[in-house]
């Protein structure tokens, strides 16, 4: 019986027969002899049908197979210097297990538009597939992190009867008889978690209705939300730097072939280790004052102060201790100048902005209630996250990372849109 298995997986089996199942990406001949590229999910390899060795109605399929069309294939596996792989088959048989026809998605340059009208079939190319594979181990070097460090996942409500920050870019729907909006963020539901776990960390969709274009921001896209009871916001700052790094280089470990297929300068991602450099906004705000930027303190920063600040490092740079003013109502005022919060953002190089935010967080009740108060916040909506200053309140920390700009800036990506597999975008919610 021939052994299945996987491109993968497909230098096990040198001198053996063996079968293949996936997809034709793509096709030449030569005549006698018919070149297919054949896909699978975990990779690329060039199948190789001759006249001579086949039956003529097999060597007919070989020539006749369209695009994409998905096929079982049977061969002895030859190790190829010249393949990218460093391996082909030499075809022994082919089944077409389901033809395709007019495949819309061609080898050529097609408009962005089209390509998100066709994105169910667009993931399938070599640069997508790059993408989503490098998504995936990112959240995987994430949750590696987490469980190396103590953290235990909690999963937070997607509907929430409040707004974690006091914003009315909401979705809102109806629960039953009541008002509900999809989540801007799990925060809350982590401090309480963190108040019963110690350390704790949530992964999932978030929404923000957004009226926003930019190649940056999406409507819905995912955060990964840790949060820290006892933990001060320069340990925070710490986590931070040593999670951020821990992603950069298992990516670098383990993808070396997908960042290959998209180019990316890995020279860029190299650098990215522990400590990370760090500004006060007190000092970037003077920076970009003295490089030309028209911008007073109090302001906050827009993506041209971001990127330019940023280029100025090989690695991340925290920003920290932003004004009070301009930061969320649950932000811990520093001590010792009470009109700045002991919070920071973390800014990519490259331009690509701010990838995690975090803060620690108020744990005086008086004082929650008193930014409540400031912010006109309704009370009856969130007794229950007082009740955590209420019963042994502790200084505690957290932040928040976007998914997408984070999977855009290791893989070096012009647009957010690409990070995800079917993006929401202002005017797009199919496919």
């Amino acid at each position: 019986m021939t052994t299945k298995t996987s491109i993968d997986h497909i230098g096990d089996y040198v001198g053996q027969t063996v079968c293949l199942e996936g997809w034709l990406y793509n096709k030449r001949s030569s005549g006698k002899i018919v070149f297919l590229q054949l896909r699978d999910g975990s990779g690329w390899i060039q199948c190789v049908a001759v006249r001579s060795e086949l039956p003529e109605a097999q060597f007919s399929a070989c020539q006749n197979v369209t695009q994409e069309s998905s096929l079982r294939v049977t061969g002895t596996v030859r190790a190829e210097a010249r393949s990218q792989s460093g391996y082909e088959m030499s075809i022994e048989s082919v089944e077409i297990v389901g033809h395709a026809s007019d495949y819309p998605v061609t080898l050529k340059e097609h408009g962005v538009d089209f390509l998100l009208d066709h994105r169910h079939l667009w993931i399938r190319t070599p640069r997508q597939r790059s993408i989503l594979k490098i998504r995936s181990e990112i959240l995987l070097a994430m949750t590696e992190f987490f469980a190396n460090n103590g953290f235990t996942r909690v999963d937070p409500p997607i509907l929430t009867p409040t707004s974690c920050e006091g914003t009315s870019e909401l979705f809102h729907t109806k629960y039953f008889e009541e008002d509900a909006f999809l989540t801007q963020s799990g925060q809350m539901y982590m401090e309480a978690a963190a108040m019963a776990l110690g350390k704790v960390y949530s992964m999932g969709p978030t929404f923000r209705a957004e009226k926003s274009k930019t190649r940056r921001h999406l409507i819905e896209f995912w955060m990964i939300e840790p949060e820290m009871a006892y933990v001060t916001h320069a340990q925070n700052l710490e986590v931070q730097e040593q999670f951020i790094s821990h992603i950069v280089q298992h990516v670098l470990e383990n993808c070396s072939a997908e960042l290959h297929v998209l180019e990316r300068d890995v020279s860029k991602l190299t650098s990215v280790t522990t400590p990370f450099p760090r500004l006060t906004y007190d000092d970037a705000i003077a920076w970009l004052q003295e490089n030309g930027h028209e911008i007073s303190w109090g302001e906050d920063f827009g993506a041209p102060h971001e990127a330019a600040i940023a280029s100025a490092y090989d690695r991340p740079v925290f920003i920290e201790k932003f004004p009070t003013a301009i930061k969320a109502f649950y932000m811990q005022p520093d001590p010792d100048r009470p009109e700045v919060a002991l919070c920071a953002d973390l800014l990519a190089p490259e331009g690509y902005g701010e990838i995690v935010g975090g803060s620690e967080r108020i744990h005086d009740y008086n004082l929650l209630l008193k930014r409540f108060e400031e912010h006109h916040l309704p009370l009856e909506d969130y007794q229950w996250y007082l009740d955590l200053r209420r019963y042994g309140s502790v200084p505690h920390s957290g932040f928040g990372i976007g998914l997408e700009r984070t999977v855009a800036w290791i893989c070096g990506l012009e647009h957010v849109r690409e990070a995800s597999a079917f993006p929401r975008m202002l005017y797009r919610l199919t496919p």
